[in-house]
C-alpha cells in the first residue's frame, strides 16, 4: 500500500523523502524522484509532514517513538500522519506522548486495497484536531478520493474497524452465496454477475468474486493483516460489551486458513473454508 501512495505523493509535485524497514523496497521510490533516507528520524527531519504505513500498533509505536524514530527527528511544526490500521486506544496514546514532545499527529486509515492506493481513490478516515486535519488535506487529496474527518483523536481508526466488520461479512456472504451457487449446479459467472448486479451485490462480489472463480488467491490484502484486523475488533468489541456475532464467525473460519498455513493468501480466500465444510469447490468452468 505504501508504494503506490508514495507514488502519487510524487505525482502531486509534493518533494517526499521515505524510508522502509529493508531500505530495498523505497529504491523504486528513488528512481520516481523521492529521497531514500536510513531511518524515519531522518525523514522527520527533512519533512514538514511524515506519514507512517506500517503492519501494526507496535509498530507505528516503535517507528514514532524508538530508536531513530520520527520523535527524534521531531521539529517545531512537524506533523506526524499514520494511515496504518491500529488499536484507536493505542492511536490515542500517541497523540497525547507526541504531543508532550512538541509535535501533533492525525490518525488517517484507508480502505479500497492495493487497486485503490495506485488509483489514487482511496477512501481515507481521519481523526485528529481541525486545524491539523484541514494541513494534511493537500496530501489526502493526493492519495484518496473519499476523504472524511471523523471526529477526535481515534476516531479514524474507530470507522476502519467499522470498515474491516464490513469487508469480513461482505466476504463471508460472497464465500456463502457462491458455495451454495456451486452446490446447485448452476453457472457461477452467470451466478456471480446477477448478484453482482442486484440488491446482494457487494464490493467483494464485483471484485474477489472472479478471481475466486477462476482459482486466483494471490494478495491484495493479505488473511494474516484481515486477522490483524478482525482482533483488533474484537479487542475493543470486547472492552465495550459489543455483540458481533458474524465477525466473530469471520475471525474463526480466517483462523481455520491460517492453522492451514494460508494466511498469507488473499482475504477472499475466506471461501476455501466455507468449501470445506461443504466438500465444494466453487470454481467456474474453463471457457472453451
Amino acid at each position: 500500500m505504501g508504494l503506490p501512495m508514495a507514488r502519487n505523493v510524487l505525482k502531486a509535485g509534493f518533494p517526499l523523502s521515505v524510508t522502509n524497514r529493508t531500505i530495498a523496497k523505497a529504491e523504486p521510490l528513488r528512481a520516481a524522484g523521492a529521497t531514500v533516507c536510513a531511518t524515519p528520524k531522518e525523514v522527520a527531519s527533512r519533512s514538514d509532514v511524515v506519514v507512517t504505513m506500517v503492519t501494526s500498533s507496535p509498530d507505528v509505536e516503535a517507528v514514532t517513538f524508538g530508536p531513530d524514530g520520527i520523535a527524534d527527528g521531531a521539529h517545531d511544526g512537524l506533523l506526524a500522519v499514520d494511515m496504518s490500521t491500529i488499536s484507536p486506544d493505542v492511536t490515542r496514546d500517541i497523540a497525547k506522548r507526541a504531543e508532550q514532545l512538541g509535535f501533533r499527529t492525525v490518525d488517517a486509515p484507508v480502505s479500497g486495497g492495493e487497486v485503490g492506493a495506485v488509483e489514487a481513490r482511496l477512501s481515507i478516515m481521519i481523526g485528529g484536531d481541525d486545524a491539523d486535519v484541514e494541513r494534511a488535506m493537500p496530501l489526502f487529496r493526493a492519495m484518496g478520493k473519499t476523504i472524511v474527518h471523523m471526529g477526535l483523536h481515534g476516531a479514524g481508526q474507530a470507522t476502519k474497524l467499522a470498515n474491516q466488520i464490513a469487508v469480513a461479512v461482505d466476504n463471508l456472504g460472497m464465500a456463502e452465496a457462491l458455495v451454495f451457487a456451486a452446490s446447485q449446479g448452476i453457472d457461477l459467472r452467470k451466478a456471480r454477475e446477477v448478484i453482482a448486479s442486484g440488491a446482494g451485490g457487494s464490493w467483494a462480489m464485483v471484485n474477489y468474486a472472479p478471481k475466486i472463480l477462476e482459482g486466483d488467491f494471490a494478495p491484495g490484502f493479505m488473511v494474516d493483516l484481515q486477522q490483524k484486523d478482525l482482533r483488533l475488533v474484537l479487542d475493543a468489541a470486547y472492552a465495550s460489551k459489543t455483540p458481533l456475532s458474524g465477525t466473530g464467525l469471520a475471525h474463526e473460519l480466517y483462523t481455520s486458513l491460517q492453522r492451514r498455513g494460508e494466511g498469507s493468501l488473499g482475504n477472499h480466500a475466506l471461501i476455501k473454508a466455507i468449501e470445506r465444510l461443504a466438500g465444494i469447490d466453487a470454481r467456474a468452468k474453463k471457457k472453451t
